[in-house]
């Protein structure tokens, strides 16, 4: 059996900052003990974690890996090993991929490609379509984190809009519904009214005025109505605008919450002012608003109405991204440098350590009812990042795992790095590079 000792850390776990040793045996965490007091055998291997902060590992909710059909963009090996250099242990994949993820029989080839390829452990939203009823009322709730519903991007045949089918799905009752919310009709009128007056050549700082902030709140504020009124429990995706936050609740467990709210680093770390740098690079849907809606963000987030930090990790080629606005392509790779994204807001003082913890580890594992996973605690599975707080590095084109090779935040210095991150009790990334080992384990859901 694998046995690590690691020695003299900082864990940052359940709100608080201990110094303590942690042991693991084979996949499990078997003690955490006051420093220099749990024992090690001769077949121990000693982690010396001193000046290091250890953190559950990241749960990303929300990401988009590309594979089937789009894997000229990323690909699940790719992707997974961006995850484990950025310290996501585990990952939680959208269905807009070619074919969608709209059947139980494309879901499980998507389960088995990740059991093949993956460095970090997986699992896979059932995307809704108007006429798949039936395959949505099938799923498995302990292993279907969520059935994904697009109220107005529509990817493929997945917006849906037929009334019938939106009372079936919010009636499902079993797996939670997870929503994208922007309201087509404003989006599409906006669109046409920029298009006539700028043509193809519009600028890319137009765009939160076509995925307007209106458009969000109307669709999300409808979202939340319907939820409401059947029981549902509703995922509020990527909310990107001051006025959603009032739809969520304050102060309450998130277990107990019946609507949910997440936010992505991006627009945590954006705002509508770096379009005339960054361009078609930060073209997101949702699209990056403004510093008011950053910061309203934020408060929600310290308030506790926002229960989850994502990524919303969609890579593209830098040739697609750098089209024209219209023909650039919404989505960009972030889940390498979401941690310490969220660990350099800390550096600035917006946020703690321990709320990125409970936003990024503790939350998407209660929220979604994650086995055993989330949290320093013995007896869970031993999912755990290690993180130098100080020590400085530059984001640029030859640290990028993600296979698309670039990144919006490509020229930027992080004081936080991820050092090591474990999945499953094996080291799956260390100093700097993949340890080439994997121990990947599809996620279950105690539902």
């Amino acid at each position: 059996m694998n046995h690590i000792l690691i020695r003299n850390g900082l864990l940052i776990n359940e709100g608080e900052k201990i110094s303590a040793d942690l042991l693991i045996s084979g996949d499990r965490i078997e003690r955490i003990c006051p420093p220099g007091e749990c024992p090690a055998g001769s077949d121990t291997e000693i982690i010396d974690a001193t000046g290091l902060w250890v953190l559950p590992g990241v749960i990303d909710d929300h990401v988009h890996f590309r594979e089937p059909g789009l894997t000229h963009k990323g690909d699940i090996t790719s992707e997974s090993a961006a995850a484990a250099a950025g310290g996501v242990t585990s990952f939680m994949e959208m269905p807009n991929t070619r074919p969608p993820t709209v059947s139980l029989s494309e879901w499980e080839h998507k389960n088995t490609l990740a059991a093949e390829k993956s460095v970090v452990n997986y699992s896979f939203y059932l995307g809704a379509t108007d006429s798949n009823i039936g395959e949505l009322q099938a799923a498995d709730p302990c292993t279907v984190p969520a059935i994904k519903l697009f109220l107005g991007a529509s990817t493929g045949n997945m917006l849906v809009s037929d009334e019938e089918a939106l009372d079936a799905i919010f009636r499902i009752g079993s797996i939670p519904i997870a929503c994208h919310c922007e309201d087509e009709q404003m989006i599409r009128a906006n669109s046409a009214a920029y298009h006539e007056e700028y043509g193809d050549a519009i600028d890319p700082s137009f765009h939160p005025l076509i995925r307007s902030r209106e458009a969000c709140f109307a669709s999300s504020s409808a979202a939340v109505e319907r939820a409401v009124s059947r029981g549902t429990r509703l995922h509020l995706l990527h909310l990107s605008t001051a006025e959603e936050t009032t739809l969520l609740t304050a102060g309450k467990d998130p277990s107990e919450k019946k609507i949910i709210g997440e936010v992505c680093v991006h627009h945590l770390w954006f705002n509508d002012s770096c379009y005339q740098e960054k361009g078609t690079l930060i073209k997101w849907n949702p699209a990056i608003k403004r510093e008011s809606d950053r910061q309203a963000l934020l408060q929600a987030i310290r308030e506790g109405r926002i229960d989850i930090i994502a990524t919303d990790h969609a890579p593209h080629t830098l040739p697609e991204k750098m089209a024209p606005y219209f023909q650039a392509p919404s989505g960009g790779p972030m889940i390498q440098h979401s941690l310490t994204l969220m660990l350099e807001l800390c550096h600035r003082g917006e946020l703690t350590p321990e709320t990125v913890v409970e936003k990024m580890c503790h939350n998407p594992a209660v929220v979604f009812s994650v086995a055993g996973r989330g949290f320093l605690r013995k007896g869970y599975k031993a999912d755990i990042v290690l993180v130098n707080p100080d020590a400085p590095w530059i984001v640029t084109g030859n640290n990028i795992l993600s296979k698309c090779g670039w990144s919006p935040l490509e020229g930027t210095t992080f004081h936080s790095r991820v050092m090591t991150t474990i999945v499953n009790g094996i080291t799956v990334f260390a100093e700097g590079r993949l340890t080439g080992r994997r121990a990947a384990e599809r996620l279950s859901f105690n539902r």
